[in-house]
């Protein structure tokens, strides 16, 4: 089985607010970096968000060394907090329903195909990767913010002249993610 490392970050302007989620992957010294963003969305879901993009763009089952600062995604694998929820019918201990259920469950499936070895950093230290999955997720931010002042313009010009807006929403494209699909067998 291969060993692949990844670190991940995620990132909210507001809470909620406009977010975004970074990843860098790393295997045989080969090095993938993705990220994405969300228009409404919470700090912590972007967290999950990087890990789950992350792992799914694994083309096999992995051994995976996963870095992450979040206190919320490390504590839901290492304090067994995960289990607890799918024993409790996705409950707390205080038998309210589970935030982000909809990722933690997704997130629980993956680690179901991949063997992941959960690890906590400090946030917004020294380590180079950490610091990249930040730049990535904040870059996503920006990206998304300046596309709906964009879009906010242009949706102001349509008023203007139509009487109404457009309530459309952006949304990433995956392609963005997955990159090409490579055969070669020390690909990621």
């Amino acid at each position: 089985m291969k060993r692949v490392t990844i670190y991940t970050d995620g990132a909210c302007s507001g809470n909620p607010g406009v977010g975004g989620w970074g990843a860098v992957l790393m295997y045989m010294g080969v090095s993938k970096e993705i990220s994405g963003s969300c228009e409404r969305t919470t700090n912590n879901r972007m967290e999950l968000t990087a890990v789950i993009e992350a792992l799914k763009c694994l083309k096999q089952p992995c051994e995976v060394d996963l870095f992450t600062d979040s206190s919320y995604v490390y504590n839901g694998f290492a304090q067994g907090w995960i289990w607890n929820w799918r024993r409790n019918g996705w409950k707390t201990a205080t038998k309210k329903p589970v935030e982000n259920q909809d990722l933690w469950q997704t997130l629980f499936e993956l680690t179901g195909i991949h063997k992941v070895d959960w690890n906590k950093v400090k946030g917004h230290a020294d380590n180079e990767f950490n610091n990249r999955c930040d730049k990535l997720a904040t870059a996503a931010v920006a990206e998304l913010k300046k596309t709906l002042g964009a879009n906010e313009a242009s949706r102001d010009d349509n008023a203007n002249a139509d009487g109404n807006a457009d309530e459309g929403m952006v949304e990433n494209s995956d392609e963005s993610l997955t990159g090409s699909d490579e055969t070669n067998d020390d690909s990621i």
